[in-house]
């Protein structure tokens, strides 16, 4: 996603990400983003709270307003019940087994790796 803002971004069109891997977005280095420390899968907000997600969503957009330079802003919102379901589901039978993250980044092409390298915003 951080390669295709990027991409609208230097024709003219802004772009905001809302995330919540924020390894991934540090890596992926997007031109605005809010990053929410919320599960994967939730980057909205717990699932079925119409209005807290619209709280989240409602703060998330004024990004396009505040922000004069690429940034990853941390929204202050948490939500330890989902947590907790994650930590509960990893520990039932057939957890996910994924590898860990790191911060390398990895493109599905040579040519995504030498855009991106190109139009590095740091």
């Amino acid at each position: 996603m951080s390669l295709l803002a990027r991409h609208f971004e230097s024709r003219g069109l802004p772009t905001l990400i809302l995330g919540s891997a924020l390894d991934i977005l540090e890596a992926g280095r997007p031109p605005r983003s809010q990053f929410l420390n919320f599960p994967l899968g939730f980057e909205a907000g717990p699932y079925q709270d119409k209005s807290r997600q619209l709280t989240i969503l409602r703060e998330a957009l004024k990004g396009f307003e505040s922000f004069t330079s690429p940034t990853i802003n941390k929204l202050p919102f948490a939500w330890e019940e989902g947590w907790q379901l994650v930590n509960a589901r990893e520990k039932s039978a057939g957890a996910d087994q994924r590898s860990s993250r790191d911060n390398k980044p990895r493109y599905q092409t040579e040519e995504d790796r030498r855009f991106a390298e190109q139009t590095d915003i740091g």
